[in-house]
């Protein structure tokens, strides 16, 4: 079975409309939405959330493959709004900052028929304020909360992990709109339900 984690239930929304009509309503922090096809969860923000909700689904349910879905800041220039991009490697990012920091990072193999990669940095503590970009925005492609704690965790179950991620917006500029960030969340849901077969039930 595939398993679809999300952090946040507006990340989620789109994919659930597609895959089962608005009969469900909104998947709430710590559902579980299950079909033939798939088992879907919205973890909640931040990485302790994210490492304790992938445990719970992977406790929970036979998963082949999982992917975690949603949005994600751009920190290369060539990444535009509304892009999915997989994740080629993620790194750990809530470190110290050093010349050259020994930081933990995972290689991935790309979700799919997904043909744009990047890198992704997932931290909890981002310093918006800088004069200069820091070494993650001078190394990795993409920012998330979330995604190296999912990837972790599967990681110590056996289970093959592909992160698929709509950019939403771009570091160091204004917040991206609330129309940015939805088509950002719909293009992955459609990515996402190109490989998921119709589900009979939802619960």
């Amino acid at each position: 079975m595939l398993g679809v984690i999300f952090s946040t239930p507006s990340e989620a929304a789109p994919f659930v409309e597609k895959h089962v009509g608005d009969r469900l309503g909104t998947l709430k922090e710590g559902a579980h939405l299950e079909t033939e096809a798939v088992v879907a969860t919205v973890v909640g923000p931040g990485k302790i959330k994210a490492a304790l909700g992938t445990e719970r689904l992977l406790h929970e349910h036979d998963i082949d493959t999982l992917v975690h879905a949603g949005g994600a800041t751009a920190l290369a220039d060539d990444l535009e709004v509304g892009t999915v991009v997989g994740a080629a490697f993620v790194l750990e990012g809530d470190r110290v900052e050093l010349e050259a920091p020994d930081y933990p990072r995972m290689p991935l193999d790309l979700p799919f028929d997904l043909t744009t990669e990047g890198t992704l940095v997932s931290q909890d503590h981002v310093r918006e304020d800088a004069d200069e970009p820091g070494y993650w925005e001078r190394i990795a492609d993409m920012r998330d909360a979330t995604g190296y704690a999912v990837a972790y965790v599967a990681a110590q179950h056996g289970t093959a992990c592909h992160i698929a991620k709509g950019i939403t917006g771009r570091a160091g500029a204004e917040t991206g709109s609330d129309t940015e960030r939805h088509g950002a969340h719909e293009a992955v849901a459609a990515f996402l339900e190109r490989h998921v077969a119709p589900g009979a039930s939802g619960s």
